[in-house]
């Protein structure tokens, strides 16, 4: 996963230099997303959420009219930044109620990467390593409660959850500890999905009832290759909906800031989500 001591070493196969310099430069991520077909309008805002452990800044967009499915949205180690915003906004003119949080909320409101995407691994692997699973676990409950109070969110639909890299695991705690609310998750690039430890995040596969989309990065699958298997034997056990696909991408293939962003893969991806969300959050 992205905070592995591998990270740079796979920057030298994966880096898409162009992307990089465009993101260094400051040109936004809007300009590296490609448009929604018969987008809706939306509206966003910043919000400030209550949990158990204090106030968590997160960035909320939703259609301009009526109520829709919710969509949670766990960033990577380089949290709440532009280039979620813009990811969460073009989910949003899909027609999602969509809420993208700081995880990272405890230590410092957003943006907690100096550099973002570019921001050295060792400068964010605290914040990372400062959350559990206790704390994925009472964050998603709150997250969810909140989303559930707000007048643009369809609580008569089940709500999807979505993660990236650190966020995969959480994904896989937020199907497990709001199991009537979450209807369909999906993880892209997820690092310590399986495990042997007892909290191994798949370890909870038989307290959910979501459908799953689970988007490995290849690079991750050559250093545990038994990862998905385990996965598909779990769901299966499960009688749960899961689509598991290793993708010819590197770890952190998707957010479009990113130095190993793959436009085409990021798209695959993409579509794969909406395809889950249109079925399984109806």
């Amino acid at each position: 996963m992205c905070d592995q001591d591998h990270f740079e070493e796979d920057l030298k196969k994966y880096s898409r230099r162009d992307i990089g310099t465009l993101a260094a430069a400051g040109i936004g991520a809007a300009m590296m997303l490609p448009k929604v077909a018969d987008a809706a309008e939306v509206s966003g805002r910043d919000v400030e959420i209550e949990t158990p452990d204090g106030k968590c800044d997160a960035y909320f967009v939703a259609p301009s009219s009526g109520s829709h499915a919710a969509v949670l949205i766990w960033p990577d180690i380089f949290g709440l930044r532009p280039a979620f915003r813009q990811m969460g906004k073009r989910l949003a003119e899909s027609g999602y109620s969509v809420l993208v949080v700081n995880p990272f909320y405890r230590q410092q409101k957003a943006p907690t990467a100096a550099n973002g995407a570019n921001t050295s691994i060792a400068e964010v692997r605290p914040l990372a390593r400062s959350l559990t699973p206790e704390t994925h676990t009472t964050d998603a409950q709150a997250f969810v409660a909140w989303l559930d109070k707000q007048a643009q969110v369809d609580t008569g639909k089940p709500i999807g959850t979505t993660g990236y890299c650190m966020g995969g695991p959480i994904v896989f705690r937020t199907a497990a500890a709001v199991p009537d609310r979450i209807g369909a998750a999906a993880t892209f690039h997820g690092g310590g999905l399986v495990s042997d430890g007892d909290d191994s995040p798949h370890r909870l596969i038989p307290k959910m009832k979501a459908d799953f989309l689970i988007a490995v990065a290849e690079n991750d699958d050559q250093r545990d290759p038994e990862a998905k298997t385990v996965l598909k034997e779990s769901f299966e056990e499960a009688n749960l909906a899961a689509e598991i696909e290793v993708y010819p991408a590197g770890h952190g293939w998707c957010p479009p800031d990113t130095r190993v962003h793959n436009p085409e893969q990021a798209e695959k991806a993409w579509s794969r989500m909406l395809a889950l969300f249109e079925k399984a959050l109806a």
